[in-house]
């Protein structure tokens, strides 16, 4: 009785290790509005993160855009829509991508990241 108990409590543990997504995508069947003219602040050590339009409580919200301080080597991607095949809205979350030859294209997405000849 005693192995059991234990049994189930390693497993418990184990399985508690294990955690749902942050966010998982929210799809929606209206189109958001068309983003809203922001006045872009320059700072030095910050990157620009554009407002968006974000879906809450069954309407689209406005959260306002922001300085985010800068991370070396990384490429900032801000939070965008996208749409699917069958007129679905989905808000993709933005954030920092590794850029190692600082071209702007993410790590992930680069033909040839670390390139010694880019331009």
């Amino acid at each position: 009785m005693v192995s059991r108990k234990l049994l189930l409590a390693g497993l418990a543990t184990t399985l508690a290790g294990f955690a749902l997504p942050a966010s998982a995508d929210l799809y929606i069947n209206v189109r958001p509005p068309a983003p809203r003219v922001e006045v872009v602040q320059h700072r030095e050590g910050y990157v620009w993160a554009p407002g968006v339009w974000e879906y809450n409580n069954g309407k689209h919200e406005w959260a306002a855009g922001h300085l985010v301080a800068e991370r070396k080597g990384y490429h900032y991607s801000p939070d965008h829509w996208v749409s699917n095949d069958h007129d679905k809205w989905a808000l993709k979350r933005g954030g920092w991508n590794k850029d190692s030859d600082h071209d702007g294209t993410p790590d992930r997405s680069d033909s040839s990241p670390n390139n010694p000849r880019r331009q």
